[in-house]
């Protein structure tokens, strides 16, 4: 039985190892589709490239496991069906449970595993991932002037070439305005040609002009309007060098708790807290905002009972002709009006209360749905495995075509539920229990069936079951239109 069980592991083994790195893969490549257009042309050395990928890989581990188990379990299963591996076991004695048995504690401990990574591991990659996309985002793009065109990079200076040789990098036809003094622009150099270079340390922009001229409009902000004049210099040079300082090119490193607050960087302790101190905080201001709603119901009742009565009311010499009816019909839309005005004004107070409520509670359920996936994901790695196997076993198909198209299916459905369910949790529309272990509970009742199926040797995924009885039905069609055609 020992052998068998090696046999098993060892045939689960490689194909596991092999698609999770796809997988991986496969997520890394998305990662860099979306954030393209962000790290391009900013000049970032390879190291630097090289750590954020690595932490975002991390990142990725704990959704890239359950894929990479049901690709694996279904490639060996149906492998083993493809070359009668299974049927050659399951003749000598050994039932499925027990081929499948090694390998349901090799994943419990693959899940085991996966859910200290995400309680120890995640946070600590995600929080290094998060910050340093956030420096290469703020950081600036590489100096890179291109023929015809202002470039503005470069903070006090807006520069424009005609022309660029891309053998010797000389320059031609290059205006330079010079916006340091922030007055517009008064200050523009001309040039024939030139060479521009950074230094060495990226501190600096050093501008070798050659045959130009400068204009300068003289400063008059002293005077009055009525006394300007608006003089200029003009100077012409043969050569000249301009040095410009460059500010923000280079990757300023963050510190690694500036997103140290957010739900996805917080382990299972840490999340506990904030839920637990984030529900007093809603408790307390729900109070305060009945306490609020009925005083300012109280001071509402005392100025709605602040009407005057009908004899207290002073009638003017000219309205004197105004009798006790018409007096008394005034006072009654008094009292609607204001009525109403209380209504209204109950009413935006309650919707501003409810809408500040709604806003905390959400924010409660983003760290819930936190804490739930530290378990869901391990757990998905389960679920995965019993209805990969089975279905290995059913299907008796080997390789990467067919366990490919059903895993992402599979995978598909699992992802689906799981978004919508937690899109549910977070508007606080279902429980977060019922919706972040939504998807698990839908798809293990599959894979107790399937096991079930594969355990029994069910032909209901037969294909050779579903041929037979279509030729039935075709034949008996035959023979009826053969009776009613005599």
């Amino acid at each position: 039985m020992k052998k068998v069980h090696l046999f098993v592991i060892k045939s689960f083994t490689g194909p596991l190892v092999l698609t999770f790195f796809i997988v991986l893969i496969i997520q890394i490549l998305q990662f860099l589709w979306l954030y393209i257009d962000e790290l391009a042309g900013k000049g970032l050395e390879l190291g630097i490239m090289a750590e954020l990928l690595f932490q975002f890989s991390l990142v990725f581990v704990p959704m890239a496991l359950p894929l990479a188990i049901l690709f694996a379990s279904l490639m060996t299963f149906g492998n083993m069906g493809e070359h009668l591996e299974l049927t050659a076991l399951k003749s000598s004695g050994i039932p499925l449970q027990k081929i499948m048995q090694p390998l349901i504690v090799m994943i419990a401990i693959i899940s085991v595993a996966s859910f200290f990574f995400s309680n120890n591991v995640l946070p600590y990659s995600s929080r290094k991932a998060k910050t340093l996309l956030w420096d290469i985002r703020n950081k600036r793009p590489e100096l890179n002037i291109q023929a015809g065109a202002f470039y503005n990079g470069i903070d006090g200076f807006s520069i424009k070439i005609g022309e660029k040789d891309p053998e010797t990098n000389l320059l031609k036809r290059i205006l330079i305005h010079d916006h340091r003094e922030k007055r517009g622009n008064t200050n523009v150099i001309y040039s024939d040609s030139g060479y521009m270079k950074i230094t060495p340390d990226k501190s600096g922009l050093i501008m070798t002009l050659y045959s130009g001229y400068s204009y300068s409009e003289i400063d008059e902000r002293g005077k009055p309007e009525s006394q300007r004049s608006y003089p200029f210099r003009r100077d012409s040079f043969e050569e000249q060098t301009v040095v410009v300082e460059l500010a923000g090119f280079d990757l300023i490193r963050s510190d690694e708790n500036l997103f140290g607050a957010q739900a996805t960087m917080l382990n299972i302790i840490e999340l506990t807290s904030q839920i637990d101190s984030l529900n007093k905080t809603y408790l307390n201001r729900k109070q305060n905002s009945f306490s609020d709603f009925s005083f300012m119901q109280m001071y509402q009742g005392k100025n709605f009972y602040s009407i005057p009565e009908p004899d207290s009311v002073i009638v003017p010499e000219f309205e004197v002709f105004l009798t006790f009816d018409s007096l008394q019909s005034q006072l009654k839309t008094l009292a609607i009006t204001k009525a109403l005005e209380n209504v209204k004004e109950a009413s935006r107070f309650l919707d501003q209360k409810a809408e500040i409520l709604h806003n905390e509670i959400k924010n409660i359920k983003r760290y819930e749905v936190d804490w739930h996936k530290k378990f869901t994901l391990p757990f998905a790695c389960l679920v995965f495995f019993f209805i990969g196997a089975p279905l290995g076993a059913i299907i008796r198909k080997g390789g990467l075509g067919t366990p490919s198209v059903i895993s992402v299916l599979f995978f598909v459905v699992y992802y689906v539920i799981s978004m919508s369910a937690e899109k549910l949790v977070k508007e606080n529309q279902i429980s977060s229990i019922g919706g972040m272990w939504l998807a698990s509970f839908i798809l293990l009742p599959v894979g107790i069936m399937l096991t079930y199926m594969a355990t029994t040797d069910s032909v209901v995924m037969n294909t050779e079951t579903y041929t037979a009885f279509l030729r039935k039905i075709i034949k008996k069609l035959n023979l009826f239109s053969g009776t009613r055609a005599d």
